[in-house]
C-alpha cells in the first residue's frame, strides 16, 4: 500500500514538473558568430566542424561564410548558453523578428529622358540590385527583359525554384531569385502559413514587388491603381537588374537568421547594391555586434556593396530612426507633388482636407448623418475595432474612426459590417497632419488630427450633424513638396548621436509601383480585387528610390565606393521644396530640421557631379567601432577578422561622415570648444579651388581651417578642421534639443558641397 502511494506521488510530481521541464528544453533559433580561423585541420569544412563540435548537423539552419562566419541553429537556451563559453564562439544572439517598413517620383527627383544621369548611366543597365523583401511577382510588366542586354558576366547567383516559381520566371531583368525560410520553419509558434504563402521566391504579400519595381521597374504605359495616378510607371533605374531575396513572409514577418543568410548569399552572388526596407523589432536599438542587419551590411559594404535601408515608420517621435550603422545609408520619407484629395464637407459648410484611394461608387454630394462612437470608456469603439460598433448607432451614417491599433482599411470594413455608409479616419495627435491614401472598400477619407477634432466637435454639438466626402481623383503639381512625412523615423541616433541619422529623405508617400496577384491592394483577406500596380506609403518606399539612384550613380562612376556614392547624394541634397521654401514637417506644419531629413531630399540632378566626396574606408569604420568603446572581440563579430584598436581612443565624431555633429556634456557650463576633422576627395575637375561658407547656429561659433582648399592633378585629397565653440549661457537648442547649421564648400561654379552641422548637449553614459 505504501509503495503504491509512493508511486502515485512520484507520478503526480512528474506530471506537475513536466511542463516546466518542457519549457526549459524548448528549442529556439540562435545565431552563432564563430572565429573561423580556429577551425581544426581535422575538419575538411566549416559545416563539418560546426556539426561535429557545436551541435548536431540537422539542427543547423544556415551556414554563413561571406559577410559573416558562423551558423544559425535550433537549440535549447541551455545549449546556447553552453556554446557561448566555447573558445571559438565570439557571440551568440537569439533570432529576432523584424518588420517591413511599409510613378511620378523619378521625375520629381530631377531625372529627365535623353539627358543627365539616366542617359549617362544607360539607366543602370550594368548594375545588379539585390532586394531583400517578400519576393517578387515576375509576370508584371515592370519586370520585362525586353531589349535588355545579356546578364552581367560577373553574376554568380541562381534562380531557386519552388511553389509556382521555376527557372523560366528569371530572365535578363530578374537575374536571380532565392527564398530563405529555415528560420521561419524552425520558429516554434509561427512558421510559414502555406495557405496564404508560396514556399518559393514568389511574392504573396506585394511589398517585395513594389520595392523592386520602385528601384528598377521597366517602363510600363497606362499604369494606374483603380484609375488613380494614371500614366507611365518606371523605376529610378529602369534597366538595372534585380535579384530577389525573399526573407519576409506574409503573416509571420522576417527573422534575423534568414536575413543574415540572404546578405551572405547576395554578396556571394555578385550584387552591387542591397536594398532592405526592413527594421525594427523590439523598438530598442541593439549594439551593432548584436544586430544581424548591421553585421550583414558591414560585410557587404566592406566588399564594395552599397546598402540602402529604410529609416522606420515610427515618426514623428524623436529618436525613432532605425538602421543606425554608419556604413548603411538610412533613408527617410518625403511627399511628392501628387495627391489624391478626398475632402470632408460638413453640413455647416466647412470643407476639411483629406485623402483617399477609394474607387467605388462615390457619394456624389449626398449628405449623411455623421457620428463619433468614441465616448468615455469606449476606446474600442472610437478605434472601430472588430465587433465594437453598435449597429443602431451607426447604421446609415458616416462614422468617425480614430487611427491606431487595427489596420486603417479594416476599420472601414467594421463600419460597413455594422451598417455604416462611410468612414472618416481621424489621425491621432501622434500622427499629426500626415495623410496616407488607402484603397478603402467603402467611401472613406483620412484627415489630420486638427481636422479630426473639428469634425468630432461638430458631430457632438450640432443637433443634426451631416457630412459627405468629395473624391477628387489625382491632382498633380501639389505645393509644397517635398514635405517630410509624418511617419518617417526621426533622429537623433539612439546608439551614437555623433552620426546623424537619417542620412537623407526620398519619395515615400503614395508611390505607385508593381503589385502581386496573390492579394488585393489593401492586403486584407476579404479584398478580392486584383491590380497590376498599387499605391503605398512608408520609408519602405523611400529606400528603393535611393537604391535605384545608387544604380545610376554606380553605373556612371564605377570606381566610386559605397561611402562616396552616399556622400554625393547627401552633400547635394535639396533643402527647399517646389515653392523654394525650407522643407516643412508634415506632422506639425513647421520647419523641419536635420533630425527629420538628415542632409535633405535626394536630388539626382546634382548628385551625378558633386565636386567633392567624403570617402570612408574599412579601417575608418574599425576605428569608429574602437572609438565607441567596443571590445576587440565584439568588433570581430562585425568585421570577421581580428582587429587592433589604437592605444589612444579616437573620437567617433571624427568618422569622415558627410554630416558633422558636436556633442557637449550638459554638466559643463560656460564657454566650451571642440574640434572635429574631415577629409574630402576631389571627383570633379582636376584643377579646382573651394572656399568654405559657414552657417553657425545661434549661440555657437563654427570656424573652418583652412578656409580654402586647392586641388591639382596630383593632389586629390584635402583635410580640414571644424572648431565648434558654444557659450552654454546663450546656446539655443530648441524643441529638438539641438541647434543646426552647416559647412559648405563651393568652387564658384556648379559645385556646392554642403554638410549639416548639429550641436547638442548630452549627458555622458
Amino acid at each position: 500500500m505504501a509503495s503504491s502511494i509512493f508511486l502515485l506521488l512520484l507520478l503526480f510530481f512528474f506530471f506537475l514538473c513536466s511542463p516546466i521541464t518542457s519549457f526549459k528544453t524548448e528549442k529556439k533559433t540562435f545565431i552563432f558568430r564563430v572565429d573561423s580561423g580556429l577551425k581544426p585541420s581535422v575538419f575538411s569544412t566549416h559545416y563539418h566542424w560546426y556539426s561535429s563540435e557545436f551541435t548536431e548537423g540537422p539542427r543547423i539552419l544556415h551556414l554563413y561564410d561571406t559577410v559573416f562566419h558562423g551558423f544559425s541553429a535550433s537549440v535549447t537556451p541551455d545549449d546556447a548558453e553552453n556554446l557561448r563559453n566555447h573558445p571559438a564562439v565570439l557571440a551568440v544572439f537569439e533570432d529576432r523578428r523584424r518588420e517591413l517598413h511599409t510613378t511620378r517620383s523619378p521625375q520629381f527627383l530631377g531625372l529627365r529622358n535623353q539627358k543627365g544621369l539616366w542617359s549617362n548611366s544607360d539607366y543602370g543597365s550594368d548594375v545588379i540590385i539585390g532586394v531583400l523583401d517578400t519576393g517578387i511577382w515576375p509576370e508584371r510588366r515592370s519586370f520585362s527583359d525586353l531589349n535588355l542586354g545579356p546578364v552581367p558576366k560577373r553574376w554568380r547567383g541562381v534562380c531557386q525554384t519552388g511553389v509556382r516559381f521555376d527557372a523560366r520566371n528569371c530572365n535578363r531583368k530578374i537575374v536571380g531569385a532565392r527564398f530563405f525560410a529555415k528560420g521561419q520553419q524552425a520558429a516554434m509558434f509561427s512558421g510559414i502559413n502555406k495557405t496564404v504563402e508560396f514556399l518559393s521566391p514568389r511574392d504573396a504579400d506585394g511589398h517585395g514587388s513594389h520595392t523592386a519595381s520602385t528601384a528598377a521597374g521597366r517602363q510600363a504605359f497606362r499604369a494606374n491603381m483603380a484609375g488613380y495616378a494614371s500614366g507611365v510607371a518606371k523605376g529610378v533605374a529602369p534597366k538595372a537588374r534585380i535579384a530577389a531575396y525573399k526573407v519576409c513572409w506574409k503573416d509571420s514577418g522576417c527573422l534575423d537568421s534568414d536575413i543574415l543568410a540572404a546578405f551572405d548569399a547576395a554578396v556571394s552572388d555578385g550584387v552591387d547594391i542591397i536594398s532592405i526596407s526592413i527594421g525594427g523589432g523590439d523598438g530598442i536599438p541593439s549594439p551593432y555586434y548584436l544586430d544581424p542587419i548591421a553585421i550583414g551590411s558591414y560585410g557587404a559594404a566592406s566588399m564594395g556593396v552599397f546598402v540602402s535601408s529604410s529609416a522606420g515608420n515610427d515618426g514623428p517621435n524623436g529618436m525613432s530612426v532605425t538602421n543606425l550603422a554608419p556604413w548603411i545609408t538610412t533613408v527617410g520619407a518625403g511627399t511628392i507633388d501628387r495627391d489624391f484629395p478626398a475632402d470632408v464637407v460638413l453640413g455647416d459648410g466647412h470643407r476639411l482636407r483629406g485623402v483617399s484611394l477609394y474607387s467605388g461608387v462615390p457619394l456624389n454630394g449626398q449628405m449623411f448623418p455623421v457620428v463619433y462612437p468614441g465616448k468615455k470608456g469606449m476606446l474600442a469603439a472610437s478605434l472601430c475595432m472588430e465587433n465594437s460598433l453598435d449597429a443602431k448607432l451607426v447604421r446609415g451614417k458616416i462614422v468617425i474612426c480614430d487611427r491606431g491599433s487595427n489596420p486603417r482599411v479594416a476599420k472601414g470594413l467594421v463600419v460597413k459590417k455594422a451598417g455604416g455608409v462611410g468612414m472618416i479616419l481621424a489621425n491621432a495627435v501622434s500622427n499629426g497632419e500626415g495623410l496616407v491614401g488607402d484603397a478603402h472598400l467603402i467611401p472613406a477619407s483620412n484627415v489630420g488630427s486638427s481636422a479630426g477634432d473639428r469634425i468630432k466637435a461638430y458631430a457632438s454639438t450640432h443637433p443634426n450633424p451631416i457630412a459627405t466626402i468629395d473624391f477628387k481623383g489625382t491632382v498633380i503639381g501639389v505645393k509644397p513638396a517635398p514635405v517630410v512625412a509624418s511617419f518617417s523615423g526621426r533622429g537623433p541616433n539612439g546608439l551614437n548621436p555623433e552620426i546623424l541619422k537619417p542620412d537623407l529623405i526620398a519619395p515615400g508617400v503614395n508611390i505607385l509601383a508593381a503589385w502581386t496577384d496573390a492579394v488585393g491592394p489593401t492586403g486584407i483577406v476579404s479584398d478580392r480585387r486584383k491590380t497590376e500596380f498599387n499605391i503605398l506609403s512608408g520609408t519602405s518606399m523611400a529606400c528603393p528610390h535611393v537604391s535605384g539612384a545608387t544604380a545610376l550613380l554606380k553605373s556612371a562612376h564605377p570606381d566610386w565606393s559605397p561611402a562616396a556614392i552616399r556622400s554625393a547624394m547627401m552633400t547635394t541634397a535639396s533643402l527647399v521644396d517646389n515653392s523654394n521654401r525650407s522643407l516643412i514637417d508634415e506632422s506639425t506644419g513647421k520647419h523641419s530640421t536635420p533630425y527629420d531629413f538628415g542632409s535633405g531630399h535626394l536630388n539626382l540632378g546634382r548628385a551625378i557631379d558633386p565636386g567633392l566626396v567624403y570617402d570612408i574606408t574599412n579601417v575608418d569604420y574599425i576605428t569608429f567601432l574602437c572609438s565607441i568603446g567596443y571590445e576587440m572581440k565584439s568588433i570581430q563579430v562585425i568585421t570577421r577578422t581580428p582587429v587592433r584598436c589604437p592605444r589612444r581612443k579616437p573620437s567617433p565624431a571624427n568618422l569622415n561622415y558627410p554630416s558633422i555633429t558636436a556633442l557637449f556634456p550638459t554638466s559643463n557650463r560656460g564657454l566650451l570648444s571642440k574640434t572635429l576633422y574631415r577629409t574630402v576627395t576631389n571627383v570633379g575637375q582636376s584643377e579646382a579651388v573651394y572656399r568654405a561658407k559657414v552657417e553657425s547656429p545661434r549661440g555657437v561659433t563654427v570656424t573652418v581651417k583652412p578656409s580654402m582648399l586647392v586641388f591639382t592633378s596630383t593632389i586629390k585629397k584635402r583635410s580640414y578642421a571644424v572648431t565648434v565653440t558654444v557659450d552654454t549661457k546663450s546656446l539655443v537648442l530648441g524643441e529638438t534639443g539641438a541647434a543646426f547649421g552647416s559647412v559648405t564648400w563651393f568652387d564658384g561654379g556648379r559645385h556646392v558641397v554642403r554638410s549639416s552641422v548639429v550641436v547638442t548637449q548630452i549627458d555622458p553614459l
